[in-house]
């Protein structure tokens, strides 16, 4: 018979004193820790539809479509792997934050797991294409400030 090691007995003890390590979660509501990385949501006011979440998104959770003269985003919760590389490579550092909410379950609609957003696009008056998001040049007339 095999006696057990010292570093095993301790881990025993240990266990015995401090309790077990679980949340009453069907009790009362689990708090995600502070640097938990949960549902990313656009933020309408502060997102410039540059389109930078769109083009990191290694799962393409984040879909943009030049509609007329309207940039649609869209994020699908039900694809996105909760990387954060939207949130951090976002222009704005606000246009689209991870929220601390984890629980996305639905039963039947797919289509309640996403947030649309539209932006108003600027188009060139002679050659008819997309130049930029309004909200995007206002922002960068901002950032450059005086050198506009």
């Amino acid at each position: 018979m095999k006696y057990p090691k010292l570093r095993e007995i301790r881990e025993a003890i240990k266990a015995l004193i401090k309790g077990p390590y679980t949340t009453e979660f069907p009790f009362k509501p689990h708090r995600p820790f502070e640097r938990f990385r949960g549902k990313p949501e656009f933020h309408e006011s502060d997102c410039i539809g540059c389109g930078a979440c769109f083009q990191v998104c290694p799962a393409k959770a984040i879909e943009m479509k030049d509609v007329g003269n309207k940039r649609i985003l869209t994020i699908r919760w039900d694809l996105c792997i909760f990387c954060g590389n939207c949130q951090a490579n976002c222009l704005t550092e606000r246009g689209i934050i991870l929220s601390k909410e984890f629980d996305l379950a639905v039963t039947e609609k797919r289509e309640q797991l996403k947030q649309e957003i539209s932006k108003d696009l600027v188009i060139c008056e002679c050659c008819g294409n997309t130049i930029a998001p309004y909200e995007q040049i206002v922002w960068v007339a901002k950032k450059l400030g005086p050198l506009v």
